[in-house]
């Protein structure tokens, strides 16, 4: 760690820009060389000859490759890919091929990189219109799913045609992790010779935990972000545990171990494997995913955030929350379970009331769990001005997911006035803006 703040580490080794500027002007060409000849083309080709290889011998290849190969022409479903103006498009394709997969059709107008990005509001899978474009692609060529890697590719968007009404589904990070993780441990999981542990952060979904307890892997919760997730996941090896997810909500996977940061490559040939054995057995991702929810129960998020510009705010809203260390018993009508306060290191369920997670008082997260099955968690974003909120809700054994959504938004409105006084502190809404 000392060397990051060595005199010769603390300027670029080479000046990219500049020298990119003055290829550029020269009329000289991409074609000519991987980066118009500023990278080392054989050194990158080692490396990602190694990756592939990494994922080939990773156990995910061999033990999906049956059901893959096993269904039938019919049953395929056909996916459409998007690199959103991005580097994704080789090495999905790469990926395709090394999970023995047949070709995606991939969107032209997305296919190769571009730093202006003009074919969507914002290169983001997550965001609103942001896959309109290969939605639209994908349409006209008669795809049953699509699949959206970042720019960078270190993210994977999966979006779904659903034949009924000719609209399409597009996943939240929370639902895709719930998918990868029951065909991860379905596949491999259930015939590991090692205990199996899935991680994710602790804003994500809590159904990979239910899934967890109900089918005996080891569910752990990290604080959000890949560092924390992936440092995690390497403890967790070296405790002789056989981690085969990490996952963050904002659509981040790390599958099988094969590194322990976000990948969307290896992530996209998971899930189309997991499609094409689905579609097999005559069901979608959709009805899957339902099918998941009636077994474990339904979980239905409300995740959002206020505009707020003061850092003063934001911190007045957490003292009202700790209540001068009085911590709420009840918030609006609704009992409170627990409390677990990262700002201070606290938390109400351990025997020393210390929190398990690492703690830090610049950057608070306060979770209140309710009686009802509610679990709301509050921060402050740390890169915008934003202030943070993710509330799910767990349904009774039984409940239709409709009832279960009405629950959620009654309570949410009412724990959210409670504990933010959004007009009082001069929140903003999104839509407000």
């Amino acid at each position: 760690a000392n060397s990051i703040v060595e005199k010769g580490n603390l300027v670029p080794w080479i000046e990219y820009g500049e020298e990119l500027r003055k290829l550029e002007s020269n009329g000289s060409s991409s074609d000519n060389g991987e980066c118009y000849g500023l990278s080392d083309v054989i050194q990158t080709k080692s490396i990602e000859d190694a990756y592939f290889e990494s994922i080939q011998s990773s156990g995910l290849v061999s033990r999906v490759d049956g059901t893959a190969t096993n269904a039938t022409t019919s049953s395929t479903p056909k996916i459409s890919y998007t690199a959103m103006h991005g580097v994704g498009y080789p090495y999905a394709k790469r990926s395709f091929e090394t999970f023995h997969l047949p070709p995606f059709l991939a969107v032209p107008s997305q296919q190769h990189p571009d730093p202006h990005f003009p074919t969507v509001p914002f290169p983001n899978p997550e965001e609103k219109g942001a896959l309109d474009e290969a939605m639209a692609f994908a349409t006209n060529n008669e795809c049953d799913i699509v699949l959206a890697n970042d720019p960078d590719a270190d993210r994977l968007g999966v979006a779904e045609l659903v034949k009924e009404n000719r609209t399409w589904t597009a996943f939240t990070g929370d639902q895709i992790g719930t998918l990868l993780g029951h065909w991860l441990w379905e596949t491999v999981g259930k015939h590991s010779n090692r205990p199996v542990a899935m991680c994710a952060s602790t804003v994500s979904s809590k159904m990979l935990l239910a899934m967890g307890q109900a089918e005996g892997f080891r569910f752990e919760e990290t604080l959000t972000g890949f560092k924390w997730i992936g440092s995690r996941a390497l403890s967790l090896q070296e405790e002789g545990y056989h981690v085969l997810l990490g996952y963050e909500e904002a659509i981040g996977f790390s599958c099988g171990g094969i590194i322990p940061d976000k990948d969307g490559i290896s992530a996209i040939g998971i899930v189309a494997t997991m499609a094409t054995s689905i579609y097999s057995r005559g069901e979608t991702l959709v009805s899957h995913l339902q099918h998941l929810h009636d077994k474990y129960g339904e979980f239905v998020c409300n995740n959002g955030y206020y505009r707020c510009n003061d850092p003063a705010i934001v911190k007045r809203i957490i003292e009202q929350m700790r209540n001068g260390g009085r911590y709420y018993e009840n918030v609006g009508g609704y009992d409170v379970e627990s409390i677990r306060d990262l700002g201070i290191g606290y938390d109400s369920t351990t025997k020393d009331k210390k929190a398990m997670l690492p703690s830090s008082a610049s950057s608070p997260m306060i979770t209140f769990r309710f009686d009802n099955g509610c679990v709301a968690q509050f921060r402050a974003s740390g890169t915008e001005p934003k202030f943070k909120y993710y509330i799910e809700m767990r349904g009774r054994l039984g409940e239709k997911k409709v009832d279960v959504v009405k629950r959620l938004m009654k309570m949410s409105g009412v724990i959210l006035e409670e504990l933010l006084h959004p007009a009082e502190n001069g929140l903003i809404l999104p839509s407000n803006l």
